[in-house]
């Protein structure tokens, strides 16, 4: 074995022991410390705000989720916590939790400034990825056609590229921008690979077409497809948020209060 392949083993290695970590960012903040029960909590009300299931100002009060959950107070609270931070609920009357209102502009700004702060990181990427690094890009794109259509195998490997590219740029600052821009917007772009299973295969198309310009060393190619890549998943988003928004809109003559 060379001596390449030996620090790619020990990268694979690596990457497998920090999969908890890769896998939080999917459905939330890039680092939980939270419980697994607060984990499954969290999960479950990101899957049910982002679906509709849970309508724009339903409640969320911690002794009800507590006995659905089955759970007690503190997990509850973890996860009420981290999606507070993620501004998918809000503080209502007498300081309760409820969904936030959400429309596609509330997200715009938020991926724009994502977009550019990833197509920043790319282009540095191109410049900047050691050839281990980029060897371990490359099995992180095979970790994610390997994903088929699970939605949950696909968001892991989606944080995962994501975060070696990032890490890849070798900037701190642009790294500490994205990480605190994914506390608002992983549960969103998690949550678009289980609403629309077709964005799977155009994600993966995506991803190709950014690896293959940073193998290049083209940063500009690199900027611009990662760009684009951002954009789209906004623009998936926005179709998600407006069907949500529809289906939430009490019928005509009915009283939205009943």
């Amino acid at each position: 074995m060379s001596e390449r392949d030996v620090a790619i083993s020990v990268l694979k290695y690596a990457n497998n022991r920090v999969m908890y970590t890769i896998q939080s960012y999917c459905v939330g903040t890039p680092l939980s410390t939270g419980s697994r029960t607060g984990d499954r909590i969290h999960d479950a009300l990101v899957e049910e705000i982002v679906s509709g299931a849970l309508q724009s100002g339903a409640p969320l009060s911690e002794s009800a989720l507590a006995e659905r959950f089955g759970a007690s107070r503190t997990p509850v609270r973890e996860a009420l916590s981290r999606l507070h931070q993620a501004q998918l609920i809000e503080r209502g009357p007498r300081r309760a939790f409820v969904v936030r209102s959400l429309q596609p502009s509330d997200l715009a700004e938020l991926f724009e400034a994502v977009g550019e702060v990833e197509a920043a990181l790319a282009a540095l990427a191109a410049l900047r990825m050691s050839e281990v690094q980029r060897q371990t890009l490359l099995s992180a794109l095979e970790e994610g056609d390997g994903a088929g259509g699970a939605p949950e195998a696909y968001g892991a490997a989606n944080a995962r590229f994501h975060r070696l590219i990032r890490d890849g740029a070798h900037n701190g600052v642009l790294a500490a921008t994205l990480d605190e821009l994914a506390l608002r917007t992983f549960p969103w772009r998690a949550a678009q690979f289980r609403a629309r299973r077709a964005r799977l295969e155009t994600s993966r198309a995506e991803h190709r077409a950014i690896v293959d310009a940073i193998i290049d060393r083209n940063p500009d190619e690199a900027r611009e497809r990662m760009r684009r890549h951002i954009a789209t998943t906004f623009l998936t988003l926005s179709d998600i948020l407006n069907v949500r928004n529809q289906q939430s809109r009490p019928a005509p003559g009915q009283n939205p209060n009943w």
